[in-house]
Parts: C-alpha cells; sequence; structure tokens
C-alpha cells in the first residue's frame, strides 16, 4: 500500500488543514517500526529493536519509536497526538518575479507553496561504514546499559543458551541470537527490566581434540593433565573473544563485557552446588552398566552427545546355540535341538550370558534337515528365507511342536565358542517380532535391556573390551587386541563358521549411535560411571513440564516423551578437561567419600582457585577437615562431568545468583534454542532443577529450525552450499557477486522466516531481501524527511480537533500496533 511520490504531490496539491495526513496504515505503521542499527539517524536518543518474525509476514515493531527525540506514542495512551506524516503549508500564491539578467536568481513566490521533504537519511546505507559507526555510538552513550540501569518497570529474563566456544560462528548461531534480541528490544521497548547476559560452553572433549591436534611430538608426551587444562582453558578464551566480536557485529544488545563462561571458577562452584543439591536428594549414585562408549574419545557419552546418522549397516547375523539340558516341553525333541538367534553386533557374542524370550509369545520347534531349531512362531517364515540355499526361495522348514515362551525358560545350551553353559530366561517387551528369531542373544555387559534382564537373574557383568574398543584377555587368545567394530567382529563371525554355529551373515540397515564429534560409531560397555538417577525424581520433572508455556506447542510433545523413557543419565566422563566429579575413593577398600561436607570443602577451594586446584593441589588439601589426617589413605577421583551437566547448571551460576541474585531471575522468563535442544540444554537444565530445586528453570521456552540452502539440503562444505555470516555483512572477495549487505540485512533475513520450522537461506535469498531492505529504508527517508520541521509543543493537534481522516488513520495506526504486539506477545 506504499504511495508513490505522484501520489504524495497530488495529495499536497489538494487544499487542507495545516497539517495534512497521509492516510496510510502502512506508512504510520512504518514510523512504529522497531529497525536495526543503520535505519536510524545517529541523532535519535537511542534504537529500537529489528524486525520481529510474528504473524505479519515483514512484522513491525511495537511504536514509540524516537527520531530526533520526537516519540511517536500509541494515541491509546495519549490526550493528543502527532498527526502530520505530510506536512504541508497554506496561504496565497503570487505571481512569480522575472529574474535579473546576470544576477542573482530571485525566490518564486511559488516556493514556498510546496513544503518538501528534507533529511539528513542517506538513500543508500553504506552499511560496512556506518553500522559500526553506530554500535560504537551505543557503546560510548553506555545505550544498552543505560535502558537497563535506569528502568523501573518489571524484569525480564531470557536466559542464554551457551555456544560451543571451538570454532567460528555459523549461520545458524545468528539465527538464534537476533531472534533474542528481537525479543529483547521488544520487551525494553515495553519498558522492562532487561538484562541479557551471554555465555558460552568452554570445556569438554572438542576443545580438548583441537588442542590435542595443535601439539607435535615430543610436546604431546611431555602433556600432563594440568597442562593440557591450561592449554584448553587459553584456546577457549580465545575462541569466546572470536565470537563475541562476531555477535556484537550482528547489533546484539548483552553485557558482553561481564559474559558468564563455564570455565570460571564462580560458574563452577556453583555447578557444584547444583551437584551438591543433587547428591544430598539421593540421586546421584555410582554403578557398574553398560554405557554409551566412545572408543575414539575413549569416554563415555550421554545420549545427547550421540547422533544416528542415515545410512548406516551392520553386519547381522543369525546364529544357533546348542542345547545341553532341555526344559520339559523340549525333552522329547532334545535331539541335535539348537537355540536360534540374531544379533547386529556379532563381537558382542563373547560375552554372551543367557538367551531372553517373551513368555507370552508363541513359538515354534522347526526341523531344518539334521537340525532342529527354537524359532518365534511368526518369524519362522522369515527364517526360512533366511536359511533358503542358492537355488530356492526358502528354506524348508517342518514344524514339530508349539509352546510359550515361558515353557522355554529354563533350557541350557553351550556357548560356541567357551566351555561354559547358560540358560533361557524371560526377558520383557523388547523382545518381539517385528526382526530375528523371536531368541534374544543377551550379553549383559553391552546392551541396557541385557543389563536389566541380567540383573534379574543375578548375571555377571562381563565386559571383555578395553576403552579403545578392543578385545581384553578375557575374551581369548584368538581376539584379545582386535577391534570390535572392525577385524574383531569379523574374528568373531569366522569363529563361529568354524564352530557349525553360523546360519547367515548379512547387511543390515538401521540407526546406530555415533560420536557427534569424532563422527565415529560407538558401542554399549559395562564401566564403572557416576549417575544421576532419573528414575528418582521422573514424575516431577513431567509434572513441571506440564507448568511451562512451549512455543511451538509441539516441544512438548517433543521433551516429554524424551523424559519418560529416559534412563539414568551417566554425568562422569574420563576426560581431563571439564569440572572434576569431586569424589575421593579410599586407596584400600575402593570405597567413595561424596559427603556434604567434603563436596562443600571442594566447592570453596573451586570458588576461590578454579577446578584447576583438583589437579594442582594435595590430597590433603581438597579432603575436608575430618579426612585430612589420614590423606595418604585416599586419592581423588580423575573423572569430570558430562558438559551438559555444565551448561545444565547454568540456571544455578547465572539466571539464579548472577549479580548476586539481583540482576536476572530464576526461573528465567525464557529459554530459546533450536528444537534438538529438547534432548539437550532443555532437558539437561530441566533435570538438573528439578532434582536440585523441584521446579523448571524456566517459565516459556522458545525453540527455532535448522538453517537450511535454497534447495531446503543441510549446509556442507563439502557440497559448497555453505552460508557465512560474516561474509553477508562484510561481503566476499568478488564484492559483485557477494555484495556486502551489512548486518540490518541479515536481521531482516530472520524476521522473514518462520523460525518455528527450518529456514532456508543462499544467495538468492539474500538479495531479495536486500531489495526489501532498500524499499523499507527508502521509505523511512520518506517519512522522515516529511517530519523535518515538526515540532511538537507548536504543532501538535488535539485529537478533538483532528479531521476525520486523521482520526480515522489514527485507529488504523492502534489496530495495526495492537496487531502487531499480538504477534509479538502471543
Amino acid at each position: 500500500e506504499l504511495m508513490s511520490a505522484r501520489e504524495a504531490t497530488r495529495a499536497r496539491s489538494a487544499p487542507r488543514h495545516k497539517f495534512g495526513c497521509l492516510s496510510w496504515k502502512g506508512a504510520a505503521a512504518a514510523v512504529s517500526i522497531g529497525m536495526a542499527a543503520s535505519l536510524i539517524p545517529r541523532t535519535a536518543g537511542f534504537v529500537a529493536p529489528a524486525l520481529m518474525p510474528g504473524r505479519l509476514g515483514w512484522s513491525v515493531g511495537q511504536s514509540s519509536q524516537v527520531f530526533g527525540g520526537v516519540g511517536l506514542r500509541s494515541p491509546l495512551k495519549n490526550g493528543h497526538f502527532f498527526p502530520a506524516l505530510s506536512m504541508m503549508a497554506d496561504g496565497a500564491t503570487k505571481a512569480p518575479a522575472k529574474g535579473k539578467k546576470g544576477g542573482k536568481k530571485e525566490e518564486s513566490i511559488y516556493s514556498k507553496t510546496v513544503n518538501l521533504p528534507q533529511t539528513g537519511f542517506n538513500q543508500r546505507a553504506n552499511s560496512p561504514k556506518r553500522e559500526p559507526e553506530l554500535q560504537n555510538f551505543w557503546k560510548e552513550k553506555r545505550v544498552y546499559e543505560r535502558l537497563y540501569e535506569e528502568s523501573k518497570g518489571p524484569q525480564f529474563v531470557l536466559h542464554d543458551g551457551p555456544p560451543y566456544a571451538n570454532g567460528d560462528l555459523h549461520i545458524g548461531h545468528a539465527l538464534n541470537k537476533i531472534l533474542k534480541d528481537f525479543i529483547n528490544r521488544y520487551k525494553i521497548l515495553q519498558g522492562n527490566k532487561v538484562r541479557f547476559v551471554p555465555g558460552w560452553d568452554c570445556h569438554g572433549l572438542p576443545i580438548e581434540l583441537k588442542v590435542l591436534q595443535s601439539l607435535k611430538g615430543d610436546a604431546k608426551k611431555d602433556l600432563t593433565p594440568f597442562k593440557l587444562r591450561k592449554k584448553a582453558a587459553a584456546f577457549a578464551r580465545k575462541t569466546v573473544d572470536s565470537q563475541r566480536e562476531s555477535f556484537k557485529r550482528y547489533g546484539i544488545w548483552a553485557d558482553w563485557e561481564e559474559p558468564y563462561l563455564t570455565l570460571e571458577p564462580a560458574y563452577e562452584a556453583a555447578q557444584i552446588e547444583a551437584f551438591a543439591a543433587m547428591v544430598k536428594g539421593g540421586h546421584i549414585y555410582r554403578g557398574r552398566k553398560p554405557v554409551n562408549w566412545s572408543p575414539s574419545s575413549r569416554t563415555a557419552l550421554a545420549e545427547a552427545e550421540l547422533e544416528y546418522p542415515e545410512g548406516h549397516k551392520s553386519k547381522s547375523m543369525y546364529a544357533a546355540f546348542t542345547v545341553t539340558s532341555p526344559a520339559e516341553a523340549l525333552k522329547e525333541h532334545a535331539d541335535n535341538l539348537k537355540v536360534s538367534v540374531w544379533t547386529t553386533t556379532p563381537w558382542t557374542i563373547p560375552a554372551n550370558l543367557a538367551v531372553a524370550v517373551n513368555e507370552a509369545l508363541d513359538y515354534v520347534v522347526v526341523k531344518h534337515g539334521d537340525v532342529k531349531l527354537i524359532v518365534a512362531k511368526e518369524l519362522t517364515a522369515t527364517l526360512a528365507k533366511k536359511l533358503a540355499g542358492e537355488d530356492e526361495e526358502e528354506a524348508k522348514l517342518e514344524v514339530v511342536a508349539e509352546m510359550k515362551g515361558k515353557d522355554l525358560t529354563g533350557t541350557k545350551y553351550k556357548h560356541p565358542l567357551y566351555e561354559r553353559e547358560s540358560e533361557i530366561v524371560v526377558g520383557g517387551d523388547y523382545i518381539t517380532t517385528e526382526s530375528g528369531t523371536g531368541l534374544v542373544h543377551t550379553a549383559p555387559g553391552h546392551g541396557v535391556e541385557d543389563y536389566q534382564t541380567g540383573l534379574k537373574y543375578g548375571l555377571e557383568l562381563l565386559s571383555p573390551v578395553d576403552d579403545a574398543g578392543k578385545f581384553t584377555a578375557e575374551a581369548g587368545e584368538d581376539l584379545v587386541g582386535k577391534s570390535v567394530l572392525s577385524d574383531g567382529n569379523d574374528a568373531v563371525i569366522e569363529m563361529m563358521k568354524a564352530a557349525g554355529a553360523l546360519l547367515k551373515v548379512e547387511p543390515y540397515g538401521h540407526k546406530y549411535p555415533y560420536d557427534w564429534r569424532t563422527k565415529k560409531p560407538t558401542i554399549f560397555r559395562a564401566t564403572d560411571q557416576w549417575f544421576a538417577s532419573v528414575e528418582n525424581f521422573r514424575s516431577e520433572a513431567l509434572a513441571a513440564i506440564d507448568t511451562v508455556t512451549w512455543i511451538p506447542e509441539v516441544g512438548k510433545k517433543r521433551i516429554t516423551p524424551m523424559v519418560e523413557g529416559r534412563s539414568d543419565w551417566c554425568i562422569s566422563r574420563q576426560r581431563a578437561w571439564g569440572v572434576p566429579i569431586p569424589v575421593f575413593y579410599h586407596k584400600e577398600s575402593g570405597d567413595p567419600l561424596l559427603t556434604e561436607e567434603s563436596i562443600e570443602h571442594v566447592r570453596a577451594i573451586i570458588a576461590e582457585h578454579g577446578s584447576d586446584a583438583w589437579w594442582s593441589m594435595d590430597t590433603a588439601e581438597l579432603l575436608p577437615p575430618s579426612h585430612q589426617a589420614e590423606a595418604e589413605d585416599w586419592e581423588r577421583g580423575r573423572d569430570t562431568m558430562d558438559v551438559w551437566f555444565d551448561s545444565g547448571s547454568s540456571w544455578n551460576g547465572v539466571a539464579k545468583s548472577w549479580g548476586g541474585g539481583q540482576a536476572l531471575g530464576y526461573p528465567a522468563d525464557m529459554y530459546l534454542e533450536g528444537s534438538d535442544q529438547h534432548r539437550g540444554w532443555f532437558q539437561s537444565s530441566l533435570l538438573t532443577s528439578v532434582a536440585a530445586q523441584g521446579k523448571a528453570p524456566y517459565k516459556t521456552v522458545l525453540t527455532h529450525g535448522f538453517v537450511l540452502d535454497e534447495k531446503g539440503f543441510k549446509m556442507s562444505k563439502s557440497l559448497g552450499n555453505v552460508v557465512d555470516p560474516k561474509q553477508v555483512i562484510d561481503g566476499g572477495k568478488n564484492q559483485k557477486l557477494e555484495p556486502a549487505y551489512g548486518a540490518d540485512v541479515l536481521r531482516l533475513w530472520v524476521s522473514s522466516v518462520d523460525y518455528s520450522g527450518d529456514v532456508r537461506v543462499g544467495g538468492n535469498i539474500m538479495k531479495q531481501v536486500s531489495d526489501a531492505y532498500r524499499k523499507i529504508r527508502n521509505t523511512l527517508r520518506y517519512l522522515i524527511g516529511n517530519m523535518f520541521d515538526f515540532d511538537p509543543a507548536k504543532d501538535t493537534v488535539p485529537y478533538e480537533n483532528l479531521a476525520s481522516v486523521d482520526k480515522w488513520m489514527l485507529g488504523q495506526v492502534t489496530k495495526v500496533q495492537a496487531e502487531v504486539q499480538e504477534a509479538f506477545e502471543t
């Protein structure tokens, strides 16, 4: 609905009262747009937020923008108005005087009858130059700080989820931080007291690996855990400095000089405090159980540290274990009877200690040549196809007996590779007829369900695999030293074949967990670890989810089943760069010392000296006073906490206690991150907060999607479709092909997309956004130019004296503002 210059000129020609008005809802709304940096003259008192995404597409911001000190206020809150968007002068017209030849040209008597716009607001943004100038102006005048310090309104806390300090920012970072900035600026305009404390996640394996990759030869050999920590801290701080400058260039308002870093002593102490509360509540325990283990990283992993790439294929194996002592229901078929099993991890066969069945399923004994096999009735046809010869579609399987799963229990079989017998036991509902044989090879040391079944029957936690994912001597001479993910797996298959226990080997495509950092497969392996017992407070966590507003609502549907089905959280890591689990072990008995007194003593030390103290100080100094005399009998633990526990404790280290508990608030008003954080930061924060404080750490959770390329594909360096936000702002080497759009265009792109789903970006899209930006800028230039001689003290017209068209226009403005505000709030 933009009014063209020709239409505006035509409007001026009509005789009107002194302060005529362009009856244009869009123009009035544009005046109240909360634009970013360079759209507002530097003479303005301050700038309002950038365009915010809502239901309006290119949605406009709230009113109360300041142009040259003139506040444009909502007509619903004031007794009088400024009505004029186009200012015209009435008066008699005179015939033009003829100019004198060779002299100064006489002023036309008509020259003052047309009131043309006047403004220093340039048509071209010149963003590379002007935006940094404006950002320096904000800094010099302490605009953000003063808005917080001088505000008397209610506090609003958007708690920042910490990005990882291990590389350059990508376009997803830009989307996330700019969305946060939109909300914060809108809240400032609403009169809220807003302080945004940015944060960084600074511990963990990715940073440790970066340090190790930078070292060569002797430097690696001489590297102690303490030296590694020093180098890792330096790397993290350097990365934080680099990322901080990029965020500032995006026009983000924040406490850049006082961010929170998870490596700072005060934060680490707050994390230990949250851990102590969970210990006191009985939620922390040490146990030996199978966990996701990364041979490539040599550490345990949490569920949030796993990814499941497409296209993974495992070597699946059908095998048969010879029955040595059948249950009563099988005795008449005991001759050459075997138990058929199926597994996608043949390397776990050396750890087999049972075969599990579902007691409610129907099973049959089928004859295949001279051999009899036990299989689930519904899977008989599947097994027949698997056992088919080269010239047949399926093998001939003759059913000779049928029984329930419970009738098979107690049957003993011989392990095909070792001199030991095991039994058929009852498993759980995880045993189905969707695949396999309906009889599950059970290795309690290498699977969660297997472990649970093993607990029920008192089975050993056998796990003959070391930290590197290689077989130990416990697996036998033929396997020791071989990798379970490569040659060790193949060796087991060959040994099964040699033993006459192999029925079939074939590739099987399925979801398989990979280490999200090294991009390599993981395994399940039984180790001694520290766990948070989610089962202890699962019901409280689910209840807390119901108290939170989820935007979009599907977020609640995502996190609820994740918490419902979550196993106990393995919080220990076998790495040096992290916050230590403050536990001591008795050298003789191995018993742990983890008491309220011992944890508080360590917390106080870390608050003063940082977590490096755990590696640099003597054990006697770290032990609480009650145990210092017997320091020789104790040794400190070497495990560090999962980095998700680090960031998941930020409600205690920042929202609950930042600035002496005065500046921020707990629970925070909002958490805002990508949709993948339902299994990451949203969840770890929820679990630690509920376990320690009994409530969710947030009131509202807003999630956005991922950033894809213009065709909807995931960005990848190998595909060459990565969009670098720095290049969008500053341009590339070829400025014609890769122009410098500036931060405002980047922000305008964020405001234009539907963040609730995945969003797209690319060269063509940014060009379209840039075109829209120029139109908005030119519109603002025209509007500002029309206001050049408006003086509120002299020129304001009371509402009752306005023409009907002006009253109507103000009503339209109010309607648009209400619609915009509703979009912001909902």
